[in-house]
C-alpha cells in the first residue's frame, strides 16, 4: 500500500490554513476551492481512498478499473471537472450488512470519484475547523475517537481527578443513566467528551 503520510506540500498548506484560523478566529476563507483540485491534493486523496480498499459505487467503477486506464488521466479529468465547476456527486449505492444482534445496518457506498473529492475537501477544511475545537473534544477528529477519550479519562483519574466526565452522545447515556450522575460536580471539573 505504500506510505500514506501526507506529502510535505499538503502539510505546509494545512499548517498555514490552521495557523491563520488560530491567529484570527473571525477570518473568513474565501479562496479554498482551487486548493481542492490541486494535483497533489487529489493524488493524495486517491491514495487514501485506495488504501481503504472500498467497493465500487453505483457507477460500478473499481480501483483496478481506474488503474488500468491510468490514475493520472483519471485524476486529471476529475481536476478539470472541479476546475470547470461541472463536477456533480452521484447517488450512493445502498447495501445492508448484518449486525451482531441479527438486524441489518444500512451502508451507503459513494463512487470512488466522490470519495476522492470528499477526502480532498476534508484535507483542506479539517485544519481550519480543527483550530476552533477544544483539545478535550474527540468526536469527528483525526487521530481521535472514543478510545482516545477513554485514555484521557483514565489519565485524569490516575492524576487524582474524581469528578465524573459528561458526554453529549446518546450512547453514553446508555452506559451511565442520567439519574446515576452526580449532581454535585462543579461545572469547572466536568470534562466534555463531545
Amino acid at each position: 500500500m505504500g506510505n500514506l503520510a501526507t506529502p510535505l506540500k499538503i502539510q505546509e498548506l494545512q499548517t498555514a490554513l490552521q495557523a491563520k484560523a488560530k491567529e484570527n478566529p473571525g477570518f473568513r476563507f474565501y479562496a479554498l476551492y482551487d486548493k481542492v483540485y490541486r494535483e497533489d491534493v487529489l493524488h493524495h486523496a486517491y491514495q487514501c481512498c485506495r488504501a481503504n480498499q472500498g467497493a465500487a459505487g453505483v457507477d460500478g467503477v473499481r480501483f483496478d478499473d481506474i488503474e488500468v486506464s491510468g490514475v493520472d488521466q483519471w485524476l486529471g479529468e476529475l481536476a478539470q471537472c472541479l476546475k470547470d465547476r461541472t463536477y456533480r456527486t452521484q447517488a450512493v449505492r445502498r447495501i445492508y450488512i448484518p449486525k451482531p444482534n441479527g438486524k441489518m445496518r444500512p451502508l451507503s457506498i459513494p463512487t470512488i470519484r466522490d470519495r476522492v473529492v470528499q477526502t480532498a475537501v476534508v484535507s483542506i477544511l479539517e485544519p481550519i475547523f480543527e483550530a476552533d475545537l477544544p483539545p478535550e473534544q474527540h468526536a469527528y477528529r483525526s487521530n481521535r475517537n472514543a478510545h482516545s477519550a477513554i485514555r484521557q479519562v483514565h489519565g485524569l483519574l490516575y492524576e487524582g481527578h474524581t469528578e465524573i466526565a459528561v458526554a453529549r452522545h446518546s450512547w453514553c447515556r446508555r452506559v451511565r443513566p442520567p439519574h446515576r450522575l452526580r449532581s454535585d460536580a462543579s461545572p469547572s471539573a466536568i470534562m466534555p467528551l463531545a
